[in-house]
């Protein structure tokens, strides 16, 4: 941000230009954010190496949890057996902190945007509504979004798809996960939202709102466009364990990565790479399974 950028949030409350001042640099803002996530990640991580190696007196263990699917519900939260309330609300917390820790660093320039907008509207003496209540509506949306996943989820356990530890019940799902979100990264509803979110000028020029209900719609709609891009990146934790902390924060680096390029081009390497995974994950399904299909066919 330039010293007349900044002269210009100056227009707005203290509170709501701190806000564009800080969302200013969106990368530096996005890179902070993901290596907070990393430390955290590594550090929790650190006691499961410990923990793995104590237990099988070789890195073989930690290897086993970090890389495999069906093994990473090590990764700490409900232990096995029927889920309580207790246990459900654990989740639906664990998925809130996940989804609004992931989704921060690619709000920052919808934020900055309406932020610079707003500032100039001050200006010429026009109604504004501080930008925070955007970022209500934006993180309303993804609230809602962690409510439904943390349905999800308690239903996948209900049904042996997922166990209660929170890792697939098998390769099977893994592999389903994995190819459909890497088939949905070239899906022309992902292109639409992606486009959206890379650049959200148009949308606040062509929907401006000057009522807090209005500014708060506009956050929840920037939200949906959000969702509607980052859906199926977000269920893959499903596949690989939700508390599986080296995927968590790949995908967070992956989402904001999608939101600050101008082309779709990073969307289809990823979709690919992960049609791949979950190609690999079914074919070892597959192969492990072979014998007993074998065995059906022959009788």
């Amino acid at each position: 941000m330039t010293i007349a950028d900044e002269n210009r949030l100056n227009r707005l409350s203290p509170a709501a230009s701190r806000l564009g001042r800080a969302l200013a640099h969106p990368r530096a803002v996005a890179v902070v954010c993901i290596l907070m996530l990393a430390g955290l990640g590594w550090i929790y991580l650190g006691v499961v190496v410990a923990s793995a190696i104590g237990a099988r007196g070789d890195i073989w263990g930690f290897l086993q949890i970090l890389c495999s699917p069906t093994a990473a519900a090590a990764f700490g939260m409900p232990a096995a057996g029927p889920w309580g309330l207790g246990d459900i609300a654990l989740v639906l917390l664990m998925w809130i902190a996940m989804v609004l820790a992931m989704m921060l660093p690619t709000a920052s320039p919808m934020i900055l945007t309406y932020a610079e907008i707003a500032d100039t509207a001050v200006g010429k003496g026009e109604r504004v509504v501080s930008p925070f209540v955007l970022a209500g509506g934006y993180g309303a949306v993804w609230i809602g979004f962690a409510f439904a996943a943390a349905l999800l989820q308690a239903l996948l356990v209900r049904a042996t798809l997922l166990d209660p530890a929170m890792a697939p019940a098998g390769l099977l799902l893994s592999g389903e996960i994995f190819v459909g979100a890497g088939l949905y990264q070239f899906s022309a509803l992902k292109s639409a939202c992606l486009t959206r979110c890379q650049s959200p000028f148009p949308f606040f020029f062509a929907n401006w709102a000057t009522t807090p209900q209005g500014v708060f719609a506009l956050g929840a709609r920037q939200g949906l466009h959000c969702l509607g891009c980052c859906w199926a990146l977000m269920l893959v934790m499903l596949a690989v364990g939700t508390m599986n902390v080296v995927w968590m924060i790949a995908l967070g680096v992956i989402m904001a990565a999608e939101k600050l390029t101008t082309t779709p081009r990073f969307s289809h390497v990823v979709g690919a790479v992960f049609i791949v995974i979950g190609l690999g994950f079914l074919f070892t399904y597959v192969e492990f399974n072979w014998p007993a299909w074998s065995r059906i066919e022959s009788v």
